[in-house]
């Protein structure tokens, strides 16, 4: 179903929370009926998240192989066999055809449409891998006493193509997509601090400061996601973001992609806590 009909609200984290639905599987089933279709960031607070790239299998290997080449941008969180729509690991039994609010679809590097739901476009030859999101750690940052600013406005997390190559792998070569969150100078230390115990969902920053360094122009407009403003005697922080593959797929320009649309997450049953090394 293609996204464009407004007559039915998203359901929010606050709303969620307010009625006290915080298990991923009782959300998974929300965004099934499509009753979620928005962000998800701070749903499921203490769940990580997961961000999704589908590809044919003529593609698996090379972009396997990306993943690999640059595990900051692209962590690893679990790889479908071909054809099979049902997770293993991460969440078992999840169909990842329907259960993320909202997928891109992408046909020789040009975005096609954006759905809801993407059962009549699967193929037994698709790979699906899934790959770590910062929304995981957004909840450990939250507990540090450390405010998201997203979060607080009920909006996307804003992200940027920056100029900072990634390592090329077979057909795959790109520019690196980071997010932001502004945070006062007294809590950069402990953003970092928190943030690098989360390997497996991006870790430490890979930028502290001045856009410009990183090739973004305007803070205020992002490639992807909301605006959110930089408040005195805050700076802003960047992570590697799961985004990256979406800016790799327009530039390397595939037959054909299926991506989350960006902060629009796999929402896992794994524990923030398995994640930290």
């Amino acid at each position: 179903m293609a996204v464009g009909r407004k007559e039915n609200k998203s359901i929010t984290a606050q709303e969620l929370s307010e009625q006290g639905i915080l298990v991923p599987t009782e959300v998974r089933k929300l965004i099934r009926e499509e009753k979620i279709t928005g962000p998800t960031s701070g749903m499921c607070p203490g769940y990580a998240q997961a961000n999704l790239v589908v590809l044919p299998k003529e593609y698996a290997y090379d972009f396997l192989l990306f993943t690999q080449r640059n595990p900051k941008s692209c962590p690893i969180l679990e790889v479908s066999q071909a054809g099979d729509r049902l997770l293993r690991k991460i969440a078992p039994g999840a169909d990842i055809a329907t259960e993320i609010p909202r997928y891109r679809i992408y046909e020789n590097g040009v975005m096609t449409g954006e759905y809801t739901n993407v059962e009549s476009f699967w193929r037994e030859d698709l790979v699906s891998f899934l790959i770590g999101c910062s929304f995981s750690f957004e909840s450990e940052l939250l507990e540090a006493g450390i405010e998201v600013r997203h979060i607080s406005m009920g909006c996307n997390v804003p992200m940027y193509i920056t100029n900072i190559e990634c390592e090329p792998a077979g057909i795959f070569s790109g520019k690196m997509v980071v997010s932001m969150r502004p945070i006062p100078y007294g809590q950069l230390v402990k953003a970092v601090t928190v943030t690098e115990q989360m390997p497996k969902v991006h870790g430490t920053p890979i930028h502290i400061g001045d856009p410009s360094v990183i090739g973004i122009r305007d803070v205020n407009r992002p490639d992807f996601g909301d605006a959110v403003p930089i408040k005195p005697g805050e700076v802003p922080v960047f992570w590697c973001c799961g985004v990256t593959p979406q800016s790799v797929v327009m530039n390397v320009k595939p037959s054909f992609c299926i991506t989350h649309a960006p902060g629009h997450m796999l929402i896992t049953d794994v524990k923030n806590t398995e994640l930290k090394y």
